[in-house]
């Protein structure tokens, strides 16, 4: 089914996308409600569904060609992108052959760990993310109404930032955290050693999505291990290793003086640390995490899992945490994870095949995202407010600007641009809340409050909605500033409005579009 390719951009863009999002939410909405009253075939027939729908059929080519950050990706095939014409294509044989899909084999690409070993990254073609998805979003809804409130990895609506909330919350002075200690749980070689069975026995799923995902685990194998591993680089890996680990979290609680359960544990991905009063015994919870990792075809790394004082400090997530010796918790980001930040920096900055202006606009995003991630730790003294590193770049810049230090320091302000910092003042997620439970404006006011500055007046302006589609703003797309006049120095209130990431192309694509119409008249 090729489209003529004049046509087929134009076709793509009109696509009901509005619609297309209400109608899959409305029945991933219907699929978590199923889960949790405990209608089994009740949730296998919606998900079904799902993997007829047209509208999952095409939001998941959207989501793989146009929005994930590996769009560009190439798989075994080589293919990078695909046209519009091929995308229809793609959507064609997707529908033919959704419940016997067959993967291709996998592009390795070895990426250099710290410890000096490689991480073997395993992409699939465009086709086969394509219809991972696909399965995604049949499968993702069911296991979000069962998945345990502390794991934050990989999920939607949930967040690093959330984790790092749970540990103030359980260290902290009034908690008498510097009595308590830490087991940094470190898994040895989760992605390649997690044993099929134990995925797919706890897989919620027709036969169809079963077989496809069966499928998907068998084309990433280890010959060395042919039962065990799930592919790093597939759209769906994420969600089947939290599907494996699930209940980890559990395996440490007690009951608290309100005579509740207390479950002092966090999970992101594979990574997992797990809080302990002084009365704990730390070898008895190690040996039933064993236990429970041996089922999976897992076990804990000895090297790299240790038992720590919280007054001595632990890394996390790019983290360093401490408890005073005054009992006052301290965040802050990590010795290895500011190294990583400054080398991006000082490649940027002394890299002599560009020009300040051009080193000013690289800089931007890499500064933004760095501080955005650590706006709610300690960010006090020169080292985390950059001030070396400000003033290095500045003496750059103003030698590559001929001494103009007006210049200098305008290309400056725009390399580095400030952001709020609030010391564990992030809000988490409420308990076991899920985008899935139909709470739109929860979900939506929350997204917005991870953004700051204009964005987040634009957003609250706009009742958290996308102008464009008039949809609510939830942590399944990201959120776009658009100027009205076109002009990006504008930043005036009015001259502003947020839209979905996916929209915000759509606005684009138009104009360009109408301006090769008129060059062609």
């Amino acid at each position: 089914m090729v489209r003529h390719s004049d046509n087929a951009s134009e076709l793509w863009k009109n696509l009901p996308w509005k619609k297309f999002r209400k109608d899959l939410f409305r029945l991933q909405k219907r699929v978590w409600k199923a889960v949790n009253v405990g209608d089994k075939r009740k949730v296998k027939d919606l998900q079904k569904l799902i993997l007829k729908s047209k509208a999952a059929r095409y939001l998941a080519i959207r989501q793989v060609t146009q929005l994930n950050s590996g769009k560009k990706t190439a798989g075994i095939d080589g293919k990078a992108s695909l046209t519009f014409e091929e995308r229809f294509t793609l959507s064609a044989e997707l529908k033919e052959n959704v419940n016997a899909w067959r993967h291709n084999k996998l592009r390795i690409i070895p990426i250099p760990k710290k410890d000096g070993t490689m991480r073997m990254l395993k992409v699939p073609t465009i086709a086969d993310r394509c219809w991972q998805c696909l399965a995604k979003y049949a499968l993702e809804p069911a296991h979000e109404a069962t998945f345990h409130a502390r794991s934050y990895g990989f999920r939607t609506g949930r967040s690093a930032h959330d984790a790092q909330k749970i540990l103030f919350n359980n260290l902290r002075s009034s908690c008498n955290g510097i009595n308590k200690r830490v087991l940094e749980l470190d898994i040895e070689k989760c992605f390649d050693r997690i044993n099929h069975s134990s995925i797919m026995e706890k897989l919620i799923a027709p036969l169809g999505i079963k077989t496809g995902i069966f499928r998907c685990l068998k084309s990433g194998v280890n010959p060395e291990f042919p039962e065990q591993g799930t592919p790093q680089g597939g759209v769906v890996s994420p969600l089947l290793a939290n599907i494996a680990l699930n209940g980890i979290e559990s395996i440490h609680r007690y009951k608290n003086t309100q005579g509740g359960i207390t479950e002092p544990s966090v999970r992101y991905a594979d990574d997992m640390v797990i809080i302990l009063r002084p009365q704990d015994d730390a070898e008895e919870i190690l040996k039933r995490i064993n236990q429970f990792l041996a089922k999976r075809g897992l076990k804990v790394s000895e090297k790299k899992t240790k038992l720590t004082a919280t007054t001595t400090g632990f890394d996390f997530l790019g983290w360093h945490f401490k408890v005073q010796s005054n009992g006052k918790f301290r965040s802050t980001p990590s010795v290895d994870n500011f190294k990583a930040f400054r080398k991006k920096v000082k490649h940027i900055v002394n890299n002599s095949n560009y020009g300040a202006t051009t080193k000013a606009k690289k800089l931007a995003p890499v500064v933004r995202g760095w501080r955005n991630y650590h706006r709610f730790c300690k960010m006090d003294g020169s080292r985390f407010s950059l001030y070396h590193i400000q003033n290095r770049a500045f003496k750059v810049f103003n030698k590559e600007t001929n001494q103009n230090r007006y210049t200098s320091k305008k290309l400056l302000d725009q390399a580095f641009p400030a952001v709020p910092y609030s010391e564990s003042k992030h809000i988490s997620v409420k308990g076991n809340k899920s985008p899935y439970d139909g709470d739109l404006t929860y979900w939506s006011e929350r997204n917005s409050k991870l953004y700051d500055g204009i964005t987040s007046k634009v957003l609250k302006r706009q009742n958290h909605s996308c102008v464009r589609c008039g949809l609510k703003m939830t942590s399944e797309e990201q959120v776009n500033l658009h100027h009205k006049d076109g002009n990006h120095r504008n930043w005036k209130n009015n001259n502003l409005e947020a839209l979905h990431e996916s929209c915000h192309d759509y606005v684009h694509m138009s104009k360009r579009y109408c301006l090769i119409e008129s060059e062609a008249g």
